[in-house]
């Protein structure tokens, strides 16, 4: 069951330290509903062991990635699960028909989808972690291309390995956009040791510059 937080959405409109007046608040509650109810939520996900191959440089199968980023993130895993999701093509719709009657409602849904993903997979990421943990693993947090130092370069392979088409509709553009926009892809370490972290997303990158940082 989705469940996305209204301050995750403010937080991508900007809302830091403050907070947005009623009628903001109202529009995001709004587009929230909007978005849950025109979702058609969708994972896909595979475990691979991981190899480091060199300095800064991991194997995921056929998947060849640097990061010192994500190095750090990945250390002491030796497996890790390869994650995709996506709302589906009608909350592109929706997003695009409510740019085109009104701007200001165009970024708030915006704003809303990308709060409803991030709550969707933070429930699919749960039933992973629920999962390695009846093995007596642990899982560290999601680290998705674009974070830190990890190009986005790499997407087309990463859903190519997943057969997110087939799977659950995702492609990828050759700009490197993925179809549908509002989805999201992700590393998950698997370790045997606990590291007691349960950071995620924005606090798990290094680009401190960032607009949406939290």
């Amino acid at each position: 069951m989705l469940n996305a937080d209204p301050r995750e959405a403010a937080r991508y409109l900007g809302y830091h330290r403050t907070q947005p007046d009623a009628a903001v608040q109202a529009l995001i509650e709004a587009c929230i509903t909007e978005v849950e109810a025109a979702a058609v939520p969708k994972s896909t996900h595979e475990r691979f062991p991981l190899l480091f191959s060199g300095d800064e440089t991991f194997l995921v199968a056929s998947l060849h990635l640097k990061s010192r980023s994500l190095m750090r993130n990945l250390a002491g895993c030796d497996e890790v699960y390869l994650f995709a999701a996506t709302l589906g093509i009608a909350v592109d719709t929706l997003i695009k028909r409510a740019a085109l009657m009104d701007t200001a409602k165009g970024a708030v849904m915006q704003a809303a989808a990308a709060a409803v993903i991030e709550a969707y997979c933070d429930e699919e990421n749960e039933k992973l972690r629920e999962e390695a943990q009846s093995e007596g693993l642990y899982l560290r947090p999601r680290f998705s291309p674009g974070y830190g130092d990890l190009s986005l370069d790499c997407q087309r392979d990463f859903l190519n390995l997943l057969k997110a088409q087939k799977n659950i509709g995702l492609t990828v553009t050759d700009s490197g956009l993925m179809v549908p926009i509002k989805s999201v892809t992700a590393i998950i370490g698997i370790s045997s040791t606990d590291n007691n972290c349960h950071l995620q997303g924005c606090e798990a990158c290094s680009k401190s510059e960032c607009t949406f940082r939290r």
